[in-house]
């Protein structure tokens, strides 16, 4: 019967697959062409090689510690439960909030194309946005089996219709006029086509979903590194496609007009109407999902936090016989998706993954002798993310100071808080 109960390779690649292609994609795709234009493809490439280089630092560190706190567990064992590792385990929390913002933000952003509440789409998209929270939240307060049964059953969907739209597209870019801006002389600058790439990394982050179930696995020792290295590469590839196939189907004019929802119209040209409306359902699915999802992910780190004295123990206390940090983070979640617009929201989410994953990376080449690593990996790992989180904070810093203004806040508030309630409680 144990054995019944540990999870497949098949569903550690879910998981991480999953984890990634949740609704980053939907959101962000028209934000990456507005910033890397014909070399979109190449801004994906550069974020995926961060991730599959850091996602070796994850194998390792979930086979030396395997723990369901995942990021959590690693941080601690790499610095101790201080205010170091506080403020970074903060700042992880606060990154939750901000993907679950961002996902909020994309079924906002697709809804309104196909239900009109009231006429008026920018109301219609902060309806959305507050509803979709709002039932998430009630689903994760009724049962969590629902969460996970709805999860299993949106991984398919969406990989199949995205596959599909990828299938159809390599098909439809035959003859397409639009195909030119592929070409290098409608690339943006190399620096440019980096923080594109960063900008949009957070697309990537939920490849660390799978150390929470590395505890779980039949074999880890074997299991462990394929499921990361499986899942990265796949969705490395996939994103790729999709970049190439909307920036060689519609203008940059089309896509610049449509930025919020351009997967939805760039399955226009494959199949007219019916493509649009299909990619719209499958971007609200698989948002959703995402947000229900994640929203139970995001208050278990709350939780796990509160029980290492890193936030106040009153994160362990239960509101409707769930942890009180549930309501916590779909409460801040309304406030970021309703406010703060998505480019903010997608670089704050970004840099605070990159920092994390950073310190990750560092715990594992400070460690490597212990978790049996080539310290060449993590090494490697540590400077791409630390210097992908100055470039993106750099480059944005002059097109979006507010963005940039948010992250820098954002990160000074998890390591103040931090260093204040250590002080206050001993």
């Amino acid at each position: 019967m144990e054995s019944q109960n540990k999870v497949t390779l098949k569903d550690a690649i879910a998981i991480g697959i999953g984890g990634m292609v949740g609704g980053g994609i939907f959101a962000v795709l028209g934000l990456a062409v507005s910033l890397a234009k014909g070399g979109t493809p190449l801004a994906f490439l550069f974020a995926g090689i961060i991730a599959l280089f850091t996602s070796y630092s994850y194998s390792k560190l979930s086979l030396a510690y395997p723990d369901r706190g995942g990021t959590v567990k690693f941080v601690n064992e790499g610095f101790g439960k201080g205010i170091f590792s506080g403020g970074i385990n903060n700042l992880l929390w606060i990154s939750y909030i901000i993907m679950l913002s961002l996902y909020a933000s994309a079924f906002g952003s697709y809804a309104p194309n196909i239900i009109s509440l009231t006429g008026t789409k920018s109301i219609d998209t902060h309806l959305f946005i507050t509803s979709v929270v709002l039932l998430a939240t009630l689903i994760n307060y009724y049962s969590i089996k629902i969460v996970g049964r709805i999860e299993s059953i949106t991984v398919f969907v969406k990989l199949i219709i995205l596959l599909a739209f990828v299938a159809l597209g390599i098909y439809g870019l035959f003859g397409n006029e639009n195909i030119a801006q592929l070409n290098p002389a409608n690339w943006e600058t190399p620096l440019q086509l980096i923080t594109g790439g960063m900008v949009i990394f957070v697309a990537y982050e939920g490849f660390e979903l799978i150390a929470n179930a590395a505890p779980d696995m039949q074999d880890p020792k074997s299991m462990v590194p394929r499921a990361y290295f499986y899942s990265v590469g796949f969705v490395v590839l996939l994103y790729i496609a999709i970049a190439i196939i909307t920036v060689g189907s519609l203008s940059f004019d089309a896509i610049s007009q449509a930025k919020d929802y351009v997967l939805a119209e760039a399955s226009k040209p494959l199949i007219g109407q019916i493509g649009f409306t299909v990619m719209t359902i499958a971007a609200m699915i698989s948002t959703f999902s995402a947000i229900n999802a994640s929203i139970y992910g995001g208050s278990r780190v709350s939780y796990e936090l509160s029980e290492d004295d890193e936030l106040p123990h009153e994160f362990t206390y239960q509101l409707w016989n769930k942890p009180i940090g549930l309501f916590i983070t779909a409460l801040f979640t309304l406030g970021v998706a309703n406010f703060v617009n998505l480019e903010s929201i997608s670089t704050s989410g970004s840099a605070g993954f990159l920092l994390i994953f950073a310190v990750v990376n560092f715990v594992a080449f400070k460690n490597a002798e212990e978790i049996k690593a080539k310290k060449v990996m993590p090494l490697i790992a540590t400077l791409l993310c630390f210097s992908a989180f100055v470039v993106l904070l750099v480059q944005q810093f002059g097109s979006n100071r507010t963005g940039v203004l948010i992250v820098g806040s954002i990160i000074a508030v998890c390591f103040l808080f931090e260093f204040a309630f250590k002080r206050f409680r001993h």
